[in-house]
């Protein structure tokens, strides 16, 4: 039996419902804060996707309830007013969609969705009544019947095949049933990420005599994640992919059945399972920014605890974030610290500082960005960021220009800081780089999550910021011999000689970190312990002039 791969638009089949009211309720000022966990019309035009005329039709035929309308908030602007909903009609609109795709016109939906409140109504008529309109249509738990247990189940919990993928294609988070059922092979296994690239798994156990298997759920993969790929993509979906693999792909890519977007699928799937015999599923997905959940809920029946879950969007990808596997990868680690913070911060009152820093900060945060950054936590007034390899971006040069950018726009800064605040110093951004391959993933706390990478690429970055001064750019010869040598002749490096006259700089040279330090350096004890890594400064790049030759790039 082949995978039937019938696309049906939805997040899942929502249970629960609201109390339908009748006429549109104004909402007065000081009564703003009722509505604080609602959303509004913009919100879910945005969110489920639907026209404003298909919202319409379904609050006039008892699907969604008839909105409060009060002021707009102040990210909702051109308008007097606006209407607000229980967060919940989200819910509801899926479980139209998902009624549509099991063939009932919206006649037969909307009566399915009368009996239910009508069943609800009459259940919740006492409490409501006490508790007042307001309270009747914003409380949750009264009538989304949302025990305590449902708000304990976490991602751990599912006992049917799930699991996260980057945009990359490699799983990030995935259970054992995920592992047994859909990928017959223990994926958490794999440190190394690109080994878990979920067309690398199912294009190798094509070879293994599971081809059909292997190629329907190729196909499945290829119809949800097509936003994310074009021609050039599937020429590259993972390293070392061969032309055979290629041209399976895209005949595949070119064969699935409909051309969408949207963020939420449902999609029916048969596939065998241990033992033998097969089983149906709806897979379920959901695209979040940090990839896309899988869900294989069960066609025989399906868990009221797990579908509360997965209408929690944020509590989801939070719980799977906490989660995620730690993964080799190769990266490269950018750490610089303000130069004197503390007598900078002596200087300063502390509300001078906190603008200071707030305002350094706002102005170098879009280049992190930029260059594809991704923040990591550092102790003190310093940045750390993590520069990943992934198909088609140059992570090395990624985080060389974003050091030599740094330092242009912290130069102009500090300029201007000096003229509004009559400042007399300069300030200075000392950067350490490096390269090379270690353990990727997020630590978290009751309230936040990180990422982190440990081991000796951060220690050894961590000591040449420390090295450097005045906005020096430092890196090792390791990061440096990863570049191509047309990379490198763009870039100008290279160490001060004590040796030629005005201690003069010689290009493309490397020294030990212990010829270039004295043992009166206030760091020379922490240094010491990498005194014989051969190191570089980075000064610049070089950019062509109109004759073709090369100019160093002020």
């Amino acid at each position: 039996m082949r995978l039937r791969v019938e696309l049906y638009k939805s997040t899942w089949p929502g249970l629960f419902l609201l109390d339908r009211l009748k006429q549109p309720r104004y909402l007065p000022t000081e009564k703003i804060m009722d509505v604080q966990n609602m959303i509004t019309s913009k919100d879910i035009l945005d969110k489920a996707g639907i026209s404003r005329a298909t919202l319409n039709n379904y609050i006039k035929s008892g699907i969604l309830p008839r909105p409060i309308v009060g002021p707009p908030r102040p990210t909702d602007k051109g308008v007097k007013q606006i209407g607000y909903f229980p967060e919940e009609v989200l819910g509801r609109i899926d479980r139209v969609r998902f009624l549509k795709g099991q063939g009932k016109n919206m006649e037969e939906i909307a009566r399915i969705f009368s009996e239910n409140t009508d069943q609800s109504t009459a259940s919740s008529h006492d409490d409501s009544a006490r508790e007042g309109s307001i309270a009747r249509v914003t409380s949750p738990k009264k009538h989304n019947r949302i025990t305590d247990r449902d708000l304990q189940v976490t991602i751990r919990d599912i006992h049917s095949p799930a699991y996260l993928i980057n945009h990359n294609f490699e799983v990030e988070w995935i259970n054992q049933q995920a592992e047994d059922i859909v990928f017959g092979k223990k994926v958490r296994s794999l440190v190394d990420i690109e080994a878990r690239n979920i067309f690398k798994l199912f294009l190798e156990r094509r070879l293994s005599g599971k081809a059909e298997r292997s190629m329907d759920l190729c196909t499945l993969h290829l119809t949800v994640l097509q936003r994310y790929i074009n021609d050039p993509v599937l020429s590259s979906l993972f390293k070392g992919i061969s032309s055979e693999e290629i041209e399976i792909v895209k005949n595949l890519f070119q064969s699935r059945p409909v051309s969408t977007d949207e963020p939420f699928l449902h999609l029916p799937v048969s596939i065998p399972v241990p033992g033998g015999g097969r089983s149906n599923f709806w897979v379920h997905t959901m695209t979040f920014r940090e990839g896309t959940f899988f869900v294989y809920l069960p066609e025989d029946g399906m868990n009221s605890s797990l579908l509360s879950m997965l209408n929690q969007r944020e509590r989801i990808i939070g719980d799977l974030l906490k989660h995620r596997m730690p993964s080799l990868v190769s990266l490269c680690v950018l750490i610089a610290d303000l130069q004197d913070s503390v007598r900078i911060s002596a200087e300063l009152l502390p509300a001078q500082y906190f603008e200071l820093i707030n305002g350094l900060w706002a102005a170098v945060g879009s280049t992190f960005e930029k260059h594809n950054g991704i923040y990591g936590k550092h102790v003190g007034d310093g940045m750390l960021y993590y520069f990943l390899d992934k198909p088609g971006d140059n992570y090395i040069n990624n985080c060389i220009n974003c050091a030599i950018e740094l330092r242009e726009i912290v130069n102009k800064f500090s300029t201007t800081w000096k003229g509004i605040k009559g400042w007399d110093h300069d300030l200075h951004l000392n950067t350490g780089i490096n390269e090379g391959q270690e353990f990727f993933g997020t630590i978290h706390s009751a309230n936040t999550i990180e990422f982190t990478a440990l081991g000796d690429t951060i220690n050894i970055a961590a000591r040449l910021s420390e090295f450097a001064h005045d906005g020096e750019i430092w890196t090792t010869k390791n990061m440096i011999s990863k570049l191509s040598q047309e990379e490198r002749n763009t870039i100008r490096f290279g160490v001060h000689s004590k040796k030629r006259p005005g201690n003069g700089f010689i290009r493309d040279s490397f020294s030990r970190l212990r010829d270039l330090i004295t043992v009166n350096d206030p760091h020379y004890r922490q240094l010491s312990a990498i005194g014989g890594l051969p190191i570089t400064e980075i000064k610049d790049r070089f950019q062509p002039d109109y004759d073709g030759n090369t100019g160093i790039n002020q």
